[in-house]
């Protein structure tokens, strides 16, 4: 027993096993072997290395956003009383998130009160009081219907914030001149916690003097903060006098892609401009949702009577979307690529060894050398004792 555990040690430990391989000389299937692990190569070196960097692991940020903007607009016109409009007023939220909208149009409906009053003309028209059932909505209305029937107006009576909003004829921008010179200030900031790296937007050199005085522009001052309003909408695309008008939404797109092989002072923002909707064929009122609006009101007492000042408000919907990728030299998954890339080169075995086996002309002869086949039964040897007999001498 101790025999037979000590030979199986020693074969184990002490052997090694290696395939059988034939070399064959045939020039076109060498051709399509060599051709085959050059393809493997160039897609190990080109694609999984240099393009995808499979060297490297991967980490994606923890971003915090801070944005103010600055400015002040002017209104004067027709139909337009003439008046002073800061962010205070005419950006929502006034300060600080990373999503926000810039007032650039408006339509004021004043001295709102709850009351009685007929629909607009044009909406829900009833020729008759059986038109208008009492206590019942209708979808696009404007409040409950009472059940009359205004004859002057021909359209339902509801119950409702009276005079009602007329937002049928859409003005031109009264903020349009000033809100394009409207400035916005990004604050980024970056973390990414597998490599301990923690970035800003306000890289090196960009200091309080630098600030007072830059401006955002693609080549001259890619990296400057400071974003002119105008500038942002004509470098997502859309025309701006188009925009104000109605409203539409713009992405500000903080790119932090970085190279943590190198210095970490490399690891710099870049800025890119996204019209999402807004453009000027959507100014075609056949469409559905044109633009971008919303409402708000300011209420107020007069006369110990609750009235409000109602706002319908254009404007242009800025996002801020910080899109992060860093990447950093790892042994493993480096090792696990060059894994992958070996095993890959036995493509080419197998396509030379399937053109061997089925297409050529002497396949048989091929598939003789590659394989050696064996019986599945094997006789065993007759015992010498059996075949030979041995006769006693006599006593």
């Amino acid at each position: 027993m101790k025999s037979q555990i000590a030979d199986a040690f020693t074969d184990f430990f002490y052997e090694y096993e290696t395939p059988r391989q034939v070399l064959v000389r045939n020039g076109k299937v060498g051709v399509v072997c060599r051709l085959i692990q050059l393809l493997v190569l160039a897609y190990i070196i080109g694609w999984v290395f240099i393009y995808e960097r499979g060297y490297q692991s991967t980490d994606i940020a923890v971003s915090s956003v801070f944005t103010k903007m600055k400015g002040v607009g002017y209104t004067a016109g027709i139909n337009r009383s003439e008046g002073v409009w800061d962010v205070a007023e005419s950006v929502f939220p006034p300060q600080g998130d990373a999503s926000f909208v810039v007032m650039t149009n408006y339509i004021i409906t004043e001295g709102q009160k709850i009351g009685k009053c007929p629909e607009l003309q044009g909406k829900h028209s009833c020729s008759s009081n059986s038109d208008c059932k009492g206590g019942t909505f209708k979808r696009m209305g404007d409040g409950q219907m009472t059940g009359v029937c205004v004859n002057a107006t021909m359209t339902c009576e509801v119950l409702a914030w009276c005079p009602l909003e007329d937002d049928h004829d859409i003005p031109d921008p009264a903020l349009l001149m000033s809100a394009e010179n409207y400035t916005l200030f990004i604050k980024n900031s970056v973390t990414f916690p597998i490599f301990d790296v923690s970035r800003s937007n306000l890289v090196e050199g960009i200091d309080n003097n630098y600030i007072r005085k830059c401006l955002y522009e693609p080549n001259d001052a890619p990296l400057c903060p400071i974003f002119r309003l105008g500038d942002i909408v004509k470098l997502s695309g859309f025309n701006f006098e188009t925009i104000a008008r109605l409203g539409g939404a713009i992405g500000i797109v903080v790119d932090w892609t970085c190279n943590l092989d190198f210095d970490v002072k490399h690891c710099k923002p870049k800025y890119s401009f996204h019209g999402l909707y807004g453009n000027a064929d959507e100014t075609d009122k056949a469409k559905a949702s044109v633009g971008y609006n919303f409402r708000y009101a300011k209420h107020f007492l007069e006369d110990k009577i609750q009235k409000r000042t109602l706002h319908k408000v254009f404007g242009i919907r800025l996002d801020v979307i910080v899109h992060s990728l860093a990447r950093k030299f790892d042994i493993i998954p480096t090792l696990t690529a060059i894994g992958s890339g070996v095993g890959i080169f036995g493509v080419a075995t197998v396509v030379c060894d399937l053109v061997l086996l089925y297409l050529v002309p002497k396949r048989e002869f091929y598939h003789n050398m590659k394989f050696k086949q064996t019986d599945t039964f094997v006789p065993e040897p007759e015992s010498e004792a059996c075949s030979t007999e041995t006769e006693l001498p006599n006593q």
